[in-house]
C-alpha cells in the first residue's frame, strides 16, 4: 500500500529503549560493560585459537570465525546505542541506517550459518570418528567459511538495494535502537510487497533450512549417543556438544521469536528486549559458553600463559 505526504528522508530518528531518564545513566554504564566484555571476550578466543597450534582444527576456525561475527555484530549497535544514551540528538543519516541494517543483517546471518558449520563438524566427529580428518579436510573448512560469507554479503546485498529503492514519509521516527528492516519497512511510502516476498522467501529460508539443518546433525548424535555404551563416552559426546548447543538455544530462540513466530501480543517494549537478546547478550556470553565449558580453550590458555611467563 503506497502512502502519501512523500518526502525526501536525509535521517531518521532511533527512539532507543523505552528506559526512564533518571535511569539512563546506570543503563548506560550497563551496556558499557557488556560492550566492553563482548569484545575482549571475543578477542581473547580468537587470540587464543591463532597462538595455540593445538587449536588449529575446524571446530576452532569456525568459532574464530564465529567469535570475530559476535565482535563485529555487537559493533554495530553497541556504539551508537551508547551514543544516543548520552546524547539529545538521536538521529542517524540515510545512508548510515542503511549501512547499519546491512552489516547487521550481514553478521547475523553470518552467525547463522556457522552455527551449521559446527553443527556439520560435531555430527562428523561423533558419527564418523574414523574418517573424520578425511571429512573434515581444511579445504572443506575454509570452503565452508568463504561460502557463508559471500552468501551472507550478497543476501545482506540484495535486502539493502531493495530498501534503498522505496520512498520514505514524513514520519521518520524508528522505535528501536537500531535499523530494523522490518521497522524501516512500515515508513516506506512505495509499494513494500517485493521487499516482503523477498523477507519471507529468502528469509524463512534463511532461518529455517540452517536451524533444520542443526536439528538433524543433532538427531543423528543423539541416536549415536545410545548406541554408546560407556558412560565416560556418552559425558564426553555431552560436554563436547554442550557449548554448541547453548549459543544454539540462545540464538534461534530470540531470532525465531521475532521473526518466524511473531505474536500480535508483542508490544514494542518486548521485541525491544528480544532484539537486546540476540544483538548485545548472545555475543557477550559465547565466549562465556565456550571457555568456561571448553577444556580445550582453558588448556590453551593455560599453555599460553605458561609460554607467555617462561619467555619473560
Amino acid at each position: 500500500m503506497i502512502k502519501n505526504n512523500q518526502t525526501v528522508i536525509s535521517h531518521f530518528l532511533l527512539l532507543g529503549l523505552p528506559i526512564p531518564q533518571e535511569h539512563h545513566y546506570l543503563f548506560y554504564a550497563l551496556f558499557l560493560a557488556m560492550y566492553l566484555t563482548t569484545i575482549l571476550g571475543n578477542l581473547i578466543i580468537i587470540i587464543l585459537i591463532i597462538l595455540d597450534i593445538h587449536l588449529h582444527t575446524p571446530m576452532y576456525l569456525f568459532l574464530s570465525n564465529l567469535s570475530f561475527t559476535d565482535l563485529c555484530f555487537s559493533s554495530v549497535t553497541m556504539p551508537k546505542l551508547l551514543q544516543n544514551m548520552q546524547s539529545q540528538d538521536t538521529s542517524i543519516s540515510y545512508i548510515g541506517c542503511l549501512t547499519q541494517m546491512y552489516f547487521l543483517m550481514a553478521f547475523a546471518n553470518m552467525e547463522n550459518f556457522l552455527l551449521v558449520a559446527m553443527a556439520y563438524d560435531r555430527y562428523v566427529a561423533i558419527c564418523f570418528p574414523l574418517h573424520y580428518t578425511s571429512i573434515m579436510s581444511p579445504k572443506l573448512c575454509v570452503f565452508l567459511v568463504v561460502l557463508s560469507w559471500v552468501f551472507t554479503m550478497l543476501y545482506s546485498l540484495l535486502h539493502t538495494l531493495l530498501l534503498a529503492r522505496l520512498s520514505f514519509c514524513e514520519d521518520n521516527m524508528i522505535p528501536h535502537f537500531f535499523c530494523d528492516i522490518s521497522a524501516l519497512l512500515k515508513l516506506a511510502c512505495s509499494d513494500i510487497y517485493i521487499n516482503e516476498l523477498m523477507m519471507i522467501i529468502l528469509g524463512g529460508l534463511d532461518i529455517i533450512i540452517p536451524f533444520f539443518l542443526i536439528v538433524v546433525s543433532y538427531i543423528q548424535i543423539v541416536s549415536s549417543i545410545f548406541k554408546l555404551s560407556s558412560t565416560r563416552g556418552i559425558h564426553k559426546v555431552f560436554s563436547t556438544c554442550g557449548s554448541h548447543l547453548s549459543v544454539v538455544s540462545l540464538f534461534y530462540g530470540t531470532i525465531i521469536g521475532i521473526y518466524i513466530c511473531p505474536s500480535a501480543n508483542n508490544s514494542i517494549v518486548v521485541e525491544i528486549i528480544m532484539a537486546l537478546m540476540y544483538t548485545v547478550v548472545t555475543p557477550m556470553l559465547n565466549p562465556f559458553i565456550y571457555s568456561l565449558r571448553n577444556r580445550d580453550m582453558k588448556e590453551a590458555l593455560i599453555r599460553v600463559l605458561c609460554k607467555k611467563n617462561n619467555s619473560l
